[in-house]
């Protein structure tokens, strides 16, 4: 901090101790503040009396400041996604704001400033003066040390969480009254004892408001002038200076201010630094002919600024901060924290990725839609960190409720705890989760299993963990085909419901549950994930954020990570804060995660996810699913670098996706351009994907003990013979056309068939 003797006000000590400063401030005070009928001896004896028992220390505090959130760029670079704060700050050192900006100041607020100890004599002598000859209290003589000492109570009172505290308080700190007049001079001479004049201008300059939820000269000069505080000019700083009193009244955002405030800037500001010589009189003539020319800058304030669709990743950010204990005790504790605190939150988001996916979702999905309520995600995690690369929706971010159909609060990626929906059944994505069990148990991709349409008797299935009972279940394939029996490779490829549910029988449900959540996959709703038959297939409602952490799981071989936004946090001060962590843990056997990555290539090569396929030469895994009616469709799937789910249904109702056109394309096969396109981007952008690790090959071709068992009665078809380099599948199985072209299923295409009717 520079030393104060360098200022131009700095003529002479002060001419009278600190004690007589007290004992004299206290009888001016009471002079001040009561009618001359009423002063007497005793009044004056009093003042002096509490005048000295006031405190005398104040803390001034963390003054309440933005808080930043940044995504990263290709290069390791930030971008600034959006601010959130209650009071628009940046506090700024003594060398970062213009000398013209401080000389402004003292030269109209307070010429003694840098001669006084914290209470100016001889204006509080002229003021309590005036006031006995008017009978009132008209003038108040405080010094720039007593408006820092009443802008930090104001504070102080308004950083309260209790409504009647704060308002308590807040009366307190700015009533007209002897009591709040002592009390500030008192605290504004213990404070020129604690810090100096330098110190104490700097910290007026940064708590001072300047109209609205502008605070501090950093954030005036940027939003009023696009400028910073070291930048102002000689005009700009007299136009802000000329504010601080009167704020909102003379705020030159409001061009109806702007007479005003630029006659309090040439009449008090310019007149009173020609008069103390801190600007010549070529300055002061420039000043005056320079019109008040403000450049409103608009702060990026709240998530709903922040640019390439980012608005709901950044709102998902700020639900993290409510629901973590590194910013408070409770959710409201924490989100006055962070709106006040000064935080930079820099986060997962990659900026490419972020910016293809809201562009691809732009190109294919509108924000709403005449014939249904229409929805749509993209969510791409990084497999062994659980880092959320992109997040994009359909609509349009709104901090509140909306009557826009394309404009909504609510993140169809995220669960409804992190200011999510309820979630959307996944369908057939599900699939794999069974797949995995199946391996677990020590089957084989080889094993066949009766695929046809068959009802099921619950007496026959085991759930450790529910009451299987209840009626028969008669699960449907697509278009009630009847493909016999077929390895379990065939039925994920081809997605067969009646094959998995034949799975399931030979299998725990409770287990396959189980291994689900072992890969983070939860309800969205907060609710127990089930373990009923039709879960199997997907009926339970999950977020596309939880399947896109859970398939990135299977692709980092079997290492789930919780899905993280946030890679650090620094606090005001620049100190380095707990991120949360993604706990990454192994939820499957490396080798069952391989044998269920290997087999997850055969949608994408040869089944219903071959639209999707990128063919850049780097190797995918995926899956497709449809729920009950085409109310939703899915395509999850991932290279070792990026796992992406992308759903596009209905937020709301049941309207078939195959009826739909989304900006001219099929709403039943729209998921796979948008896939294709987002996974191409992932594999141009981020590093060069490895091939997935080899599978186990006995968990591909089997024991030789179960490799032919059969659930069903059903003739056998023939057999391929697998091989560790592709998929093993039947020879009478056919890979589904390209859904871009025939977005209507037809008979034998399995292309994305829902839970009950044949996915």
């Amino acid at each position: 901090m520079p030393d104060s003797s360098s200022r131009p006000f700095t003529t002479a000590k002060p001419w009278l101790h600190l004690l007589g400063v007290s004992v004299i401030a206290g009888i001016l005070v009471t002079a001040l503040a009561v009618p001359a009928v009423s002063l007497t001896s005793a009044t004056v004896s009093r003042s002096v009396g509490l005048f000295e028992d006031l405190p005398s220390t104040l803390d001034i505090g963390a003054l309440s400041q933005k808080s930043e959130i940044y995504s990263t760029n290709s290069d390791g670079t930030n971008t600034l996604l959006a601010t959130v704060f209650d009071q628009n700050r940046q506090e700024v050192g003594w060398d970062e704001i213009a000398p013209a900006v401080k000389d402004a100041l003292v030269s109209t607020e307070d010429p003694r400033f840098y001669e006084h100890n914290g209470v100016d004599l001889a204006s509080t002598a002229r003021a309590a003066l005036s006031n006995l000859t008017s009978g009132g209290v008209e003038s108040g003589a405080s010094t720039i040390t007593m408006q820092y000492v009443k802008n930090v109570l104001v504070q102080r009172a308004e950083a309260l969480d209790d409504e009647t505290a704060r308002e308590k308080a807040y009366a307190e700190a700015t009533q007209e009254s002897l009591d709040r007049k002592l009390a500030e001079m008192r605290l504004a001479i213990g404070l020129e004892k604690k810090y100096t004049k330098d110190q104490i201008l700097l910290g007026y300059l940064n708590i001072a408001n300047f109209g609205g939820s502008v605070y501090g000269i950093e954030a005036a000069a940027n939003y009023y002038f696009g400028t910073t505080a070291a930048q102002l000019t000689v005009p700009q700083a007299a136009s802000l200076i000329a504010t601080v009193n009167e704020p909102n009244g003379l705020r030159i955002d409001d061009p109806a201010n702007i007479p005003d405030n630029e006659a309090r800037r040439n009449v008090d500001v310019l007149a009173s630094m020609l008069k103390h010589h801190t600007i010549t009189q070529s300055e002061y003539d420039a000043a005056i002919a320079t019109p008040v020319t403000p450049v409103i800058t608009e702060p990026s304030t709240g998530c709903q600024t922040a640019a390439n669709g980012a608005a709901y990743f950044c709102d998902y950010v700020t639900w993290i901060v409510k629901n973590d204990p590194t910013f408070g005790a409770t959710a409201d504790e924490r989100w006055t924290n962070f709106k006040t605190g000064g935080f930079q939150i820099f986060t997962t988001l990659n900026s490419a990725l972020q910016a293809n996916a809201n562009e691809t979702m732009q190109k294919y999905v509108p924000s709403s839609s005449d014939e249904l309520d229409l929805g749509s995600t993209i969510v791409t995690v990084e497999p062994g960190t659980g880092r959320i690369l992109a997040m994009a929706q359909n609509t349009t971010y709104v901090a509140g409720p909306s009557d826009d159909p394309g404009s909504t609060s609510l993140n169809y990626n995220t669960d409804q705890g992190y200011g999510g929906s309820t979630g959307f059944q996944v369908g057939s994505t599900y699939k794999v989760f069974t797949l995995a069990e199946w391996l677990k148990q020590g089957h084989s991709l080889s094993e066949r299993v009766n695929g046809n349409p068959q009802t099921f008797k619950r007496a026959n299935f085991t759930n450790t963990c529910a009451d299987v009972g209840g009626p028969d279940y008669s699960p449907s394939n697509d278009s009630g085909e009847r493909p016999g029996t077929v390895s379990v490779q065939t039925a994920l490829t081809d997605s067969v419901n009646n094959a998995f549910v034949a799975m399931a029988q030979k299998l725990d449900l409770c287990q396959i549950r189980n291994t689900a959540q072992a890969l983070g996959v939860h309800r969205a709703d907060g609710a127990t994930l089930g373990s009923d038959l039709a879960d199997v297939i997907g009926t339970q409602t999950i977020a596309p954020l939880t399947m896109a952490a859970a398939y990135a799981g299977i692709a980092a071989n079997g290492n789930y990570c919780a899905p993280i936004a946030i890679d650090k946090i620094l606090d005001a001060s620049g100190a380095e804060l707990q991120a949360p962590k993604a706990d990454c843990a192994q939820a499957l056997d490396p080798k069952v995660a391989a044998t269920v990555a290997y087999a997850m290539k055969g949608p994408i090569q040869s089944g219903t996810a071959t639209a999707s396929n990128p063919n850049d030469d780097i190797e995918h895994i995926g899956k497709t699913g449809t729920t009950d009616n085409e109310k939703d469709t899915w395509m999850i799937g991932a290279s070792t670098k990026a796992a992406t789910a992308v759903w596009v249904g209905n937020v709301s109702g049941d309207v078939s996706m195959t009826d739909v056109e989304t900006n001219g394309y099929s709403g039943y096969s729209v998921r796979h351009r948008i896939w294709k396109a987002v996974m191409t981007a992932n594999d141009e952008v981020l590093p060069q994907a490895a091939d997935f690790p080899d599978p186990d090959r006995t968990m591909v071709n089997g024991s030789g003990s179960r490799s032919n068992s059969d659930s069903s009665t059903s003739t056998p078809t023939p057999t391929a013979t697998p091989t560790p380099s592709a998929p093993p599948s039947d020879p009478v199985d056919t890979p589904a056309p390209d859904a871009t072209t025939s977005p209507t299923p037809a008979a034998g295409n399995t292309l994305g068939i829902n839970p009950l009717t044949g996915q």
